[in-house]
């Protein structure tokens, strides 16, 4: 859909798929014998017209259009983002799937937004696959979206299309991780490059961590890197099923309490060399994707006042290794200086 969508911008003759272009090449009606319109105008506010129907306004006198699809036929000069009407963006969020409500919903939590910058936007996520509905929950939950320049919208998605996020992989990361657009493009690319070169993921394993845990974009590198290698060098945890059991989004707190508790009640064995123990461990899915009263209930049969206790006291361990390890780090840097 995507390449579709491209290779339609190219051509005047097509018909676009890109709604926001044909808002920009929507001409303006004459002047002349032109209707005064009682709702929404240069002025008026978006809720204005939709309570008015948006519909009504979508045939001008005066500009000729596909009956079809219901474009102009001839180009005109881009409209400005001051001179778009209300009721045409309205009427382009329509045509592109949108439903009332969605629209509604647009307007309420969005209010006082550049109209063309809206379109351009909703066009860009449109063809990296996304369905009107995860349009709204995205731009709800950043709306700083739509703030980017349009340029820069477009370099990023291409971006993650390299990485092989295109069409339908790119709903979940938007979905839980929505700054993909709006941060820097060295952390995208330190992630990226820590998790091949020192995680020793494969780029296909990359892209699957990416899609199933973005939220490893927003990650401290450090701390990723530390989960990476408590999973396999504490857990004897191997590429394939971190990847499979979405492992990374877990937090290291989390990680750490439930694998320590499991193996000190004898129920979790860190593997050989060869990869065998000697009991059978929990599957990863009962340590870390079930509630905390399913996880004590089925996997470590144990009470939530014993885990309540050794969560303290672990937390305490953890501590008294911090201090102890920083007076070794001075000492060191003192031996450094005086060298």
């Amino acid at each position: 859909m995507a390449a579709l969508g491209r290779q339609v911008l190219r051509g005047q003759r097509l018909v676009p798929l890109s709604w926001a272009c044909v808002a920009r090449r929507t001409p303006h009606p004459p002047e002349r014998g032109r209707t005064k319109q009682t709702t929404a105008s240069h002025g008026g506010s978006l809720e204005e017209a939709f309570r008015v129907g948006p519909r009504n306004s979508v045939q001008q006198p005066g500009c000729r259009t596909n009956p079809v699809q219901g474009l102009p036929e001839k180009q005109s000069t881009p409209v400005d983002s001051g001179s778009l009407e209300p009721e045409k963006v309205i009427s382009s969020l329509l045509d592109m799937g949108f439903s009332d409500a969605h629209v509604k919903d647009l307007l309420s939590t969005l209010p006082g937004a550049n109209l063309q910058q809206l379109l351009d936007i909703i066009s860009e996520l449109i063809l990296l696959g996304l369905n009107p509905e995860p349009v709204c929950v995205v731009l709800k939950k950043s709306p700083q979206l739509l703030k980017l320049p349009v340029v820069q919208m477009k370099k990023r998605s291409n971006y993650l299309r390299k990485l092989g996020l295109g069409e339908g992989k790119l709903r979940r990361m938007l979905h839980g991780c929505p700054e993909v657009f709006t941060m820097r493009q060295q952390d995208i690319d330190d992630t990226v490059k820590l998790l091949k070169e020192k995680c020793l993921f494969t780029a296909q394993q990359v892209t699957e961590i990416l899609h199933r845990c973005p939220s490893v974009l927003q990650e401290n590198p450090s701390e990723l890197e530390y989960k990476f290698q408590y999973a396999y060098f504490r857990m004897g945890v191997k590429h394939l099923d971190i990847v499979r059991t979405d492992f990374l989004q877990y937090s290291v707190n989390k990680i750490k309490q439930r694998h320590s508790y499991l193996e000190r009640l004898g129920r979790y064995q860190t593997p050989d060399k060869k990869g065998q123990t000697q009991i059978t461990n929990p599957l990863l899915k009962d340590i870390l994707r079930v509630s905390e009263s399913e996880f004590l209930a089925k996997t470590a049969c144990s009470s939530a006042e014993e885990f309540e206790v050794f969560k303290k006291l672990l937390a305490r361990e953890e501590e008294e290794q911090e201090e102890e390890e920083e007076p070794e780090s001075s000492t060191s840097e003192d031996k450094e200086e005086q060298l």
